[in-house]
């Protein structure tokens, strides 16, 4: 299956005069169906009384969280207490920390310049993991899928944002252009691209945890089969993209509640 994330692909207006090259993904097998079990999860998440009060209190312990899923997937397991207490040194679990602190600061640049946001994410990510002097810079061989990425990232479609999330997230899990931290980078996008497109607003969710409940083999197999661009491998991430945002929409729940309980 060709990805539609060549350069120009996901431009269309918001009455396209051509098929929107996107909405094909939708007929893949049980993609529509999890994406409509993904926004239900989330559309309940949002109507949540305590974010009336406390949605910041929320979206603050949703980015400790995420950070913690996030290291976690890339092997890095750490107790969330000792996160709180900031006991935890490992470069890894402190780059997820500085992506998923930085991701508010990002909102309002994301869909007009996402190639700065993502040197940006690489900095802070792999800050104490890569030579200084790589920070932010892309190898070579990622140019010209990237630009098909940003291309994607400030177009229009009519796929849920869910799946451009889930698509964003993929690619660059797929090509990991840095060649460090790239799990972690590619997490915070997709999660700044549900942000930005109006899937989570609020950023209350955690997706992260969805995909680290759903296991980091999973995860892998998943990324791989994205990678593979036949339509079972890109369906199949897709799909999990989305149940691991059903799992991250209850996760969003658990820290409501708990604020509920005081």
């Amino acid at each position: 299956m060709t990805l539609p994330v060549r350069p120009g692909a996901a431009r269309p207006a918001n009455r396209p005069a051509a098929p929107d090259p996107l909405a094909p993904l939708l007929d893949l097998p049980g993609v529509r169906e999890a994406a409509d079990a993904a926004r239900t999860g989330i559309d309940r998440l949002l109507g949540h009384r305590v974010l009336r009060r406390e949605s910041a209190g929320v979206s603050t312990e949703s980015a400790l969280r995420g950070a913690r899923a996030s290291a976690a997937l890339e092997g890095a397991d750490v107790p969330l207490g000792d996160l709180r207490s900031g006991a935890v040194a490992d470069p890894v679990v402190q780059g997820a920390l500085r992506v998923s602190a930085g991701l508010g600061g990002m909102v309002e640049t994301w869909s007009r310049a996402p190639g700065q946001v993502l040197a940006r994410l690489h900095v802070l990510a792999a800050a104490d993991l890569a030579d200084p002097a790589g920070l932010g810079r892309p190898a070579p061989h990622a140019g010209p899928r990237l630009s098909g990425l940003f291309s994607l990232i400030t177009g229009t479609t009519i796929v849920p944002a869910v799946i451009v999330a889930a698509l964003v997230h993929g690619e660059l899990a797929a090509l990991a252009p840095f060649g460090t931290a790239d799990g972690v980078v590619a997490r915070g996008a997709g999660r700044l691209t549900g942000i930005t497109r109006g899937l989570d607003p609020k950023a209350v969710s955690v997706p992260e945890v969805g995909f680290a409940e759903l296991g980091r083999e999973a995860y892998a197999e998943a990324v791989a089969g994205y990678a593979s661009g036949t339509e079972a491998g890109v369906a199949g991430w897709l799909v999990h993209c989305c149940r691991a945002t059903e799992h991250g929409a209850l996760e969003g729940l658990a820290i409501c509640e708990s604020l509920l309980r005081g």
